[in-house]
């Protein structure tokens, strides 16, 4: 590559806009997981749409790739460049400002480089509430949140990111903006462009802000730690709680026992707020916009109920803030827990609610007849069927041994998901990692329109080249 796209986007976003020494450029060159390492030889920094939109422009001249990049927290390497040489990183941590709250509206208008606490801040302060919320939602940015379609923990109740979406700004491929930021809950004037655009991991446009729908903030919150004997359990608890009250419901998570054990072992400061361990356990959350007498009184009913039928063995209510983040803290950290215990195999999947016991059985089994003494780590989003399903080497096995045989353990595990009508992504994306699996999954006239979107859209193949389609 010569040197003049380089001296012309320097000459464009200014010192603070570009960044080119090699040392600078190595966290944005490698994925969280560390399965990928790339090979930029830029990092763009532009400090508003304006210069975001001229950049694209001069890139897509020079034939140089783009890769944008929000807090680089991707499971499946898809904010991650290239090792040819010829990629930039697109990094918009300077578009992060809030542009429009609207606390009658319910809508907050916010740049793509925020990140999502940042946004669910804002919004607390305005008395109401963002509700989505991930585990890496203190350095995951909008503009990620909102490419990938991340769900989180609040799916069961307020649905993926896209549910969450009135209006977006897009910088397109050849430099033009999209201005859509309508605030409008209603508007059938053709086509939902922004539907396009979200979940499509960055390879058709760059989102560079949105406006993203508010609820009132809650007035009563009870968070429940469960024990359960087993899967088929927890989804009768859910049941239970959806008919209790499917409005307040706000949150079904599952950990099963080995996921638990190594948060407890690698994080510090946490500790199980049961008096002895179990198999299976559920974090549910409710809660309301109203300050309602005796909330509290009818989740502890509904949870007795659950434990004359057999549904729970244990159970503890968080008796403060403080203890209601903790409790949540022991989800949230599963994936950083497992970060520290070293090399495992990951699988975002989904299945049918009701099929989740099924699946929590079948597929442990189809992974130790392929390798025996596998280890599982299971936990996730119940209540929408998205189950983390993770897998550690067998004791005393290499991890290097272990993680060359990453495509036949997650090709196990998708034979189960398959049998059940599910999908081998179910948040995380494809990115760089799951792509050979589009062909046999989504393969035919619905690869064919994808194929077709990404002509129409990207012609020159320049936005975050081999992400997504194979």
């Amino acid at each position: 590559m010569s040197a003049d796209p380089l001296a012309a986007l320097a000459a464009l976003l200014g010192p603070r806009g570009l960044i080119t020494e090699a040392a600078d450029i190595v966290p944005y060159a490698e994925d969280w997981r560390h399965l990928y390492r790339g090979a930029p030889p830029a990092v763009l920094r532009p400090a508003d749409t304006a210069e975001l939109a001229a950049a694209v422009k001069l890139c897509a001249k020079a034939g140089l790739g783009i890769v944008p990049q929000g807090g680089n927290t991707s499971m499946v390497g898809g904010a991650t460049p290239s090792e040819n040489g010829r990629e930039v990183v697109l990094s918009l941590a300077r578009l992060n400002r809030v542009r429009a709250l609207d606390p009658v509206d319910l809508s907050l208008t916010i740049e793509a480089g925020a990140t999502l606490k940042a946004a669910q801040d804002a919004a607390a302060e305005a008395g109401c509430r963002l509700p989505l919320s991930i585990a890496s939602e203190g350095s995951a940015t909008i503009g990620g949140v909102l490419s990938t379609n991340a769900g989180g923990n609040m799916t069961l109740r307020y649905g993926n990111a896209r549910d969450l979406v009135l209006g977006l700004e897009v910088v397109l491929a050849d430099g033009r903006v999209w201005e859509g930021l309508r605030r409008l809950r209603k508007d059938n004037t053709g086509y939902c462009l922004r539907q396009i655009f979200l979940g499509a991991e960055g390879t058709l446009g760059v989102i560079t802000a949105a406006v993203l729908k508010l609820v009132p903030a809650p007035q009563a919150r009870v968070v429940a730690f469960v024990a359960q004997p087993n899967p088929e359990a927890a989804l009768a608890f859910l049941n239970r709680c959806q008919r209790h009250d499917p409005a307040a419901l706000t949150a079904f998570e599952y950990m099963g026992e080995h996921g638990m054990s190594l948060v407890l072992r690698h994080i510090p400061d946490t500790a199980l707020p049961l008096a002895h361990p179990a198999a299976h356990y559920a974090l549910v959350e409710f809660s309301s916009p109203r300050a309602e007498p005796g909330f509290a009184e009818t989740v502890e009913e509904v949870i007795a109920a659950a434990m004359t039928a057999g549904e729970v063995l244990d159970a503890t209510l968080a008796a403060s803030e403080g203890q209601a983040r903790a409790m949540w803290r022991l989800r949230e950290e599963h994936a950083e827990a497992q970060k520290r215990a070293g090399a495992s195999i990951k699988n975002d999947v989904s299945v049918p609610v009701s099929l989740v016991p099924e699946f929590l059985r079948a597929a442990p089994a189809a992974c130790a007849a392929l390798m025996p003494g596998i280890r599982v780590v299971a936990f996730g989003h119940l209540g929408d069927g998205n189950i983390h399903f993770n897998l550690r080497p067998p004791e005393g096995m290499a991890e290097a041994d272990f993680l060359a045989r990453d495509h036949q353990v997650m090709d196990a595990v998708n034979g189960v998901v398959r049998l059940l009508g599910g999908s081998f992504s179910a948040e995380h994306g494809v990115g760089r990692l799951k792509t050979y699996m589009m062909p046999e999954w989504r393969g035919g006239v619905e690869l064919d329109l994808m194929r077709a979107l990404k002509a129409a859209f990207d012609p020159e193949g320049v936005m975050n080249p081999g992400k997504v389609l194979p």
